[in-house]
C-alpha cells in the first residue's frame, strides 16, 4: 500500500459503502514491462514506489496539509500480462472507473506504455509528458504498443487529445523529432523547462500529467530502463508537477526499476505526493 494511503480492499471489507465513496485519488499499480528496453524491471516499479514512499512525513508544511486526510486509497496492482492490447483494455476500464467515480486515478508504472490506457480513461485535451524521450515513434522494431511508441499512440487513438508537450526531452530519431515539428506537439529542452509556464499553455484545459523518471538526469535517478544524460533537476520536475497538477484529472510515474539504490523510486514517489498536495490544495 502507498504510505498514507487507504488500502482500498481493506476498507470495502469494512464499511457498508463503497470505500470510493470519499476518495479523491486512487492510486493504481501497472507493472507492465514487456518492451522495456536496455535495462527491464518495471514490473517491480509500483513496489519500489511504495516502499520508497515510507520514510516521507505525513505532513506538508508548504499546503499546510495531511496526506492521510486528503482521500487517497490504494487499489493495489492490476496484474500484468504479456498480452499489451487486453491488459490496456482491462487497466483502462479500472481508471476510468476511478474518473466515473469523481476521483484522480495515479498510476504506478511500469513501463510507459501504461499512460495509454491512462489517457484513454481521462479523455484530457492535453498531455504534459515529463520525459527524456519524444516516444513518437510510429512503432519500435515493428511493435506500435511500444513504450517507445506511447506519446504517438495517444495522439493518434485518444481523439480528444488537441495537443502533446513534451518537457525534457533530448532524445529521439529524426522521425520523431520531424513529427514533434507538427502544430499538435510541443517540445520544450532541458534548458527552457525553468522558462515554461504551465498556466499559460495548459489554459484551463484538461489535462493528463505523465512522468517518466528518465526525464531527471541518471546522476538522480539511475533506477529507469534507458537513461539520458544532461536532464532535469529533481526541483524542477517538482515545479512543472505543481503547475500542472490543479488542471490535471490524471497523473502516472513510469519507467522506474529496480536497478539503483531506490533513488528513482524515491524521486518518483515524492512527486505522487506533491501532485496530490497541489491538486488538493487548489481544490480548497
Amino acid at each position: 500500500m502507498f504510505p498514507g494511503a487507504t488500502d482500498e480492499h481493506e476498507a470495502a471489507d469494512t464499511a457498508d459503502t463503497s470505500a470510493r465513496a470519499d476518495a479523491n485519488f486512487v492510486v493504481v499499480g501497472a507493472p507492465l514491462d514487456v518492451s522495456t528496453t536496455f535495462q527491464p524491471g518495471t514490473r517491480f516499479g509500483p513496489r519500489q514506489l511504495r516502499t520508497f514512499a515510507e520514510p516521507f512525513d505525513d505532513y506538508d508544511h508548504r499546503t499546510d496539509q495531511y496526506f492521510s486526510e486528503l482521500g487517497v486509497l490504494d487499489h493495489g496492482d492490476v496484474r500484468a500480462w504479456d498480452d499489451v492490447p487486453a491488459y490496456l483494455e482491462w487497466l483502462e476500464g479500472t481508471l476510468r472507473d476511478i474518473v466515473w467515480d469523481d476521483a484522480v486515478p495515479l498510476t504506478l508504472g511500469g513501463e510507459h506504455t501504461v499512460s495509454l490506457a491512462g489517457a484513454r480513461a481521462v479523455e484530457p485535451e492535453v498531455v504534459v509528458s515529463l520525459d527524456a524521450h519524444l516516444d513518437l515513434r510510429a512503432d519500435y522494431d515493428g511493435n506500435p504498443l511500444s513504450h517507445a511508441s506511447v506519446m504517438r499512440r495517444i495522439l493518434d487513438d485518444v481523439d480528444s487529445v488537441e495537443e502533446l508537450v513534451v518537457l525534457g526531452a533530448r532524445a529521439g530519431s529524426e522521425a520523431e523529432w520531424e513529427r514533434a515539428a507538427e502544430d499538435d506537439v510541443t517540445v520544450v529542452s532541458p534548458a527552457d523547462v525553468t522558462d515554461w509556464n504551465a498556466t499559460a499553455w495548459v489554459d484551463d484545459r484538461e489535462a493528463y500529467l505523465s512522468v517518466d523518471i528518465d526525464a531527471a538526469d541518471p546522476g538522480y535517478a539511475p533506477g529507469t530502463g534507458t537513461t539520458e544524460p544532461f536532464g532535469l533537476e529533481p526541483r524542477e520536475l517538482r515545479d512543472v508537477v505543481r503547475a500542472v497538477a490543479p488542471q490535471a484529472t490524471g497523473f502516472d510515474v513510469v519507467e522506474v526499476n529496480d536497478r539503483d539504490d531506490g533513488q528513482a523510486a524515491s524521486l518518483g514517489a515524492k512527486l505522487l505526493r506533491e501532485f496530490v498536495y497541489e491538486h488538493a490544495a487548489g481544490r480548497l
